[in-house]
């Protein structure tokens, strides 16, 4: 292609810098130019020069943390621009929240190097000072799939890329229904801590209504699929086509199916279709090609608006996003597409994120933005999986029995002497966000969660006690009272050997992903302590489980053994 230029028209520049109210010089602010759309940034010292065809225009600058502002430039002076601090609207979002611990204290938890991208592994706390923390209740389970992709490929796990508790969620442990008319169960077990002498494990078991199928409500899906040229590989797209068709298999005459494509266009690639015409949306979905490059804010703005035109007031409307997350084309700020995205899930409309690819995929991105739309997220790295996620797990993953779901521990100081959550790692741009929010999750039908705590004893307490007392605070879908289920049953405490088989393969878990993020907190186990751990705990009938094992292996071999203390295994 050729850019003809005219050789007559006339360059002028824009400069100037941008700084906050305090004079401190902000980097990497966005400067857009509103005629063309171009997009600068600012450089270490807060200042931008940019060429242009006109003497004056507006400029949109903005930065995370900040007021948008539009300034107007003009090539014969020099700009300063000011932003100022958006106080009022929390940048972050948190996992877990210790109420009244001092940022200070949580700093002791950082490694030095890390960036506001990186995850801080909770630390002990004390229960007399600080006995309440709450957790945001999701059933992501992303992390357990991207891990076996990292290991199967035979390359290093990426330590913020394992989220011990989406570890956990993967393998739905022990289902059992909660009893009659209850939305959840909460079953508190604590055993002795298979890899520090001297803690104790305390595990909360929650699990979820199962909806039946046959009186789930009538649901309107919006396929929202990524088909950019990024997307054209066999771990990509046609891992999205087999998994959404098995999915319409499920579907009943009152459900419909839309499905919105973004590539080279954003447009409607299937008008709304019943159920009952599952090969007609099989063709159409056999039918997707990839090309061009990415516009997604359009893409998700089009699928919301499908959502909403054909919204069904009494039943479940959902968008699920199919995508390699990488959003290069139609964005001004990732930020803004947060917000786009939270603002849609006021209407009622809820979004799945389904994660495939490698190389460029950005878990870290598609997580929030699951969380954002009030949905879940999962990762989809081969045909096994997406038929876990989209066949077997049907109900689990498209069907809400909770949302704003936070469970609120709180600790006997009698008992419990410290205690660290296990998993729901902050970011540390959130633990250092003062607005930051704990805000509650989405909950599906028929899951299993387990939540894990270490902790360490008061020497002298009692042998049976009520160590914490659990509080499970959510909403009904479209219903805006809130409910509550609490549990705080007096526990005596058992060696590992006495736990149940599924808790001691939770636990095998649980060390299989701080030993993946190489945790601080364990001192004394290694991939040699793990390996007979998993072994012993399987259950030879589970396929995840055997699975499970296979990763020790791998992970095991990978990253080769460590000389470790003889343990109580």
């Amino acid at each position: 292609m050729l850019l003809y230029v005219n050789a007559r028209a006339q360059n002028y520049y824009f400069k100037g810098e941008v700084r906050d109210e305090q004079g401190n010089i902000l980097q990497n602010a966005a400067v857009l130019q509103a005629s063309t759309g171009y997009l600068f940034h600012t450089g270490v010292e807060g200042t931008f020069m940019l060429r242009t065809h006109v003497p004056k225009d507006s400029l949109l600058i903005s930065l995370d943390g900040f007021e948008k502002r539009t300034f107007l430039a003009d090539d014969k002076s020099y700009l300063k621009a000011t932003l100022r601090k958006a106080v009022y609207k929390p940048l972050y979002r948190l996992s877990s929240q210790t109420k009244d611990l001092p940022f200070g204290q949580q700093q002791q938890w950082f490694n030095g190097d890390e960036t506001y991208a990186t995850t801080v592994e909770n630390g002990f706390v004390a229960a007399e000072k600080f006995p309440a923390t709450g957790i945001t209740l999701n059933v992501d389970r992303a992390s357990y799939s991207n891990v076996r992709r990292f290991l199967n490929s035979k390359t290093p796990v990426p330590p913020d890329a394992v989220r011990i508790e989406e570890l956990l969620n993967y393998f739905n442990f022990d289902y059992q229904e909660p009893p009659p008319g209850k939305t959840f169960a909460i079953t508190p077990t604590l055993a002795a801590c298979p890899w520090n002498e001297g803690s104790q494990l305390l595990f909360a078991h929650i699990r979820s209504r199962k909806l039946p199928l046959d009186h789930l409500p009538p649901t309107h899906l919006v396929f929202l699929i990524d088909v950019s040229a990024s997307m054209d590989a066999p771990n990509r797209l046609p891992l999205l086509k087999a998994g959404f068709k098995g999915l319409v298999q499920n579907l009943r005459a009152q459900d419909t199916v839309s499905v919105v494509v973004y590539g080279g266009s954003v447009e409607l690639y299937l008008q709304p279709t019943g159920g009952d015409r599952k090969a007609e949306i099989v063709r159409a979905i056999d039918g997707i090609t990839c090309g061009g490059s990415t516009p997604g804010a359009s893409g998700i703005r089009l699928a919301y608006e499908v959502a909403r035109r054909h919204f069904l007031p009494k039943g479940n409307n959902r968008v699920i996003l199919a995508t390699d997350g990488d959003f290069n084309v139609g964005l001004r700020s990732e930020s803004e597409l947060e917000d786009m995205i939270a603002e849609e899930s006021k209407s009622g409309v809820y979004l799945t994120c389904l994660g495939v690819g490698m190389g460029n995929y950005k878990d870290s991105k598609i997580q929030v933005l699951a969380r954002k739309g009030n949905g879940n997220f999962a990762y989809i790295d081969n045909f096994s999986e997406a038929h876990k996620v989209l066949v077997k797990e049907f109900s689990g993953t498209l069907y809400a029995v909770a949302d704003e779901a936070v469970l609120q521990v709180a600790f006997d100081p009698a008992y419990v002497k410290n205690y660290r959550l296990v998993g729901f790692d902050n970011v540390m741009g959130a633990m250092k966000d003062r607005a930051a929010q704990l805000e509650g999750g989405e909950v599906g039908s028929g899951f299993s969660l387990l939540v894990a705590f270490e902790i360490e004893p008061v020497a002298s307490a009692a042998t049976a006690a009520a160590p914490a007392r659990f509080t499970l605070s959510y909403k009904e879908p479209g219903k805006s009272e809130p409910c509550e289920e609490a549990a705080a049953p007096v526990l005596h405490p058992r060696s590992f050997a006495q736990l149940d088989k599924p808790y001691q393969f939770a636990s095998a878990v649980v060390l299989f992903g701080a030993l993946l993020k190489n945790s601080k907190h364990i001192k004394e186990k290694g991939w040699n302590d793990l390996l007979p751990l998993a072994t012993a705990a399987v259950n030879p009938a589970e396929a995840e489980q055997k699975e499970f094992v296979q990763l020790v292996e791998k992970a095991k071999a990978f990253y080769g053994t460590r000389k470790k203390k003889k343990g109580i295994f």
